[in-house]
């Protein structure tokens, strides 16, 4: 009868919820694609590359100052660009003074 109660290991895959099977084919999905681009890279221009990682890196950072939604390792550098790069709140300020305001401010 002891030889009965032993659970396999097809009994213990059977168990895992399909959730877990679709993040961990999603996982494998992404280190396929990851692999392949890497490889494609490699093959690129590397001037072309600097080019397109420059765009890239510009876009998200200005994007990260606009909207001040950075992630918290990287808030000293955004502190130290945003006073020279328009946020979404600033515009706003603006419109609420007067352009006496405006000329007093400067002075």
């Amino acid at each position: 009868m002891l030889f009965l109660a032993v659970t396999t290991g097809l009994d213990k895959i059977k168990a895992v919820p399909p959730a877990f099977w679709w993040k961990l084919g999603a996982a494998v999905l992404c280190i396929v694609v990851i692999a392949i681009i890497l490889q494609k890279v490699a093959a690129m221009n590397k001037v072309v590359l600097a080019i397109v990682c420059l765009v890239i890196f510009t876009v998200v950072g200005v994007n990260w100052v606009y909207e001040r939604n950075e992630p918290a390792f990287m808030t000293p550098i955004v502190e130290k660009l945003a006073p020279f790069l328009p946020s979404k709140g600033s515009y706003g300020a603006k419109q609420q003074q007067t352009p006496d305001q405006l000329q007093n401010k400067k002075k």
